[in-house]
């Protein structure tokens, strides 16, 4: 079950479509915003949300470290514009399983997912 988490509505709605032709990946949910996904995932306790960095309010980074303590058995999948170094470690000490660039191909998504997944099962 994922989880689904930026804030332009047209980036949701292409993963959920791409996501969606995985027979062993669910998309449960969507949120335009960090605190949203909080309260999402507390609720629907998924596997693995896909998380954007940049998101007006909290964002990806703080929603992250608070989902990790909110939600300790869910993993945080970054997916981002930023792919800098900085942006990485930020992402990896806030508690995120793992880092996918916007620009990689679908594959490397669909790989970070099913990797962490696997580990929380």
């Amino acid at each position: 079950m994922v989880l689904l988490v930026d804030d332009q509505s047209a980036m949701r709605q292409g993963l959920r479509l791409r996501l969606g032709i995985e027979p062993d990946i669910a998309v449960v949910g969507e949120a335009g915003d960090g605190q949203t996904a909080i309260d999402l995932a507390r609720r629907l306790t998924p596997d693995v949300i896909v998380m954007d960095v940049t998101m007006p309010g909290m964002d990806g980074i703080a929603a992250t470290r608070a989902l990790r303590a909110a939600v300790p058995t869910t993993a945080v999948v970054i997916l981002t514009l930023h792919d800098d170094t900085t942006t990485r470690n930020r992402a990896s000490e806030a508690g995120a399983a793992a880092f996918v660039a916007k620009h990689q191909p679908p594959s490397d998504l669909l790989a970070a997912i099913r990797t962490v997944a696997s580990g929380r099962e």
